[in-house]
């Protein structure tokens, strides 16, 4: 071969080369598509109240937490078990009991005791301040800081939540807020390590193995509250429980954490101050209970902080 036609051969690969190499992710792709699954999974999240006050139809706050536990256990055993996902490295384990003690355990059973004397409206004060919970513990475990405007824009969502749901509840505070307050702060702990641990494993994987570890804990704890408690069978009952169990527990938390490790936890928390305000329509569809004419205006005041969130956080 001459060295003109081996210049010629070098020029065809370099040309040719292109289009036989697969194109990098779009990061504009990749960033809407985090963003849908984390806001697919607020919705799911909004639907955790009202579907808890059905639950409570049926169940004890005991037994409703124990038996939603197990169910999600055993659908997420089944889909580790069909995909022959192996254990975990051992140093994920400490994350993944973080994940369990806050979105497993924590958060549920706090949540159920609350709403034993507090209303949907009244404890959707609590998602009002988790996006900025979650947010600053995220800064303190990463090291990660957001910008000023981000701050700014997620004080003043938060602002908006909580003012709404305060006025919404006539402004008393319930002896469920302890609880309430609890399940804030153990949350976004689950929240900041799952969204963590969802960047090395795939977000189902995460609350998967978080619901494994859970596991005999729920078979102990159901054994233990549907014999201490009374059991009454309804419609409501049943489909409450299973759609925290199937929606929240794991179908939400799965997109959830997928969403977080794509966008990040900062950005994709602040997705949740709409949360409070789906769970507040969900309570006037499914449970009759009534909203305030502000409603409008503060959801437009929450997708203005969200819009500013996500532009000053991409």
């Amino acid at each position: 071969m001459t060295a003109q036609d081996s210049a010629t051969a070098r020029t065809s690969i370099a040309v040719d080369e292109p289009r036989t190499t697969s194109a990098a992710p779009d990061p504009a792709t990749a960033s809407r598509q985090g963003a849908l699954l984390a806001g697919l999974g607020v919705i799911a999240f909004s639907l955790t109240f009202p579907a808890t006050a059905w639950g409570l139809e049926s169940f004890g706050p005991w037994s409703l937490v124990a038996v939603r536990s197990l169910l999600a256990g055993l659908i997420a055993g089944a889909f580790l078990l069909v995909g022959r996902v192996p254990l975990p490295e051992r140093r994920h384990w400490a994350g993944l009991a973080v994940v369990a003690a806050g979105t497993v355990v924590g958060f549920p059973l706090l949540t159920t005791l609350a709403l034993q004397t507090s209303t949907t409206s009244h404890a959707a004060v609590v998602v009002g301040l988790l996006p900025l919970t979650t947010a600053a513990l995220s800064a303190l475990r990463t090291g990660r800081r957001p910008s000023r405007a981000f701050w700014a824009a997620a004080l003043a969502g938060a602002g908006v939540v909580v003012a709404f749901t305060v006025q919404q509840s006539g402004g008393a505070l319930s002896t469920g807020d302890l609880y309430l307050f609890g399940a804030l702060l153990i949350c976004a702990a689950g929240y900041t390590e799952g969204g963590r641990l969802a960047r090395v494993m795939p977000g189902w994987q995460v609350i998967g193995w978080a619901l494994i570890l859970t596991l005999p804990l729920a078979v102990l704890g159901s054994a233990v509250a549907l014999a201490a408690e009374p059991v009454h069978l309804n419609a409501h009952g049943v489909l409450g429980v299973l759609w925290v169990a199937a929606g929240s527990q794991f179908f939400g938390l799965y997109v959830w954490y997928r969403g977080m490790a794509a966008i990040g936890v900062p950005r994709a928390s602040q997705l949740q101050l709409a949360q409070p305000l789906l769970t507040l329509v969900w309570a006037v569809l499914l449970l009759g209970e009534h909203l305030s004419p502000a409603a409008p205006l503060a959801a437009a005041g929450v997708l203005v902080c969200i819009a500013v969130t996500q532009r000053a956080a991409a």
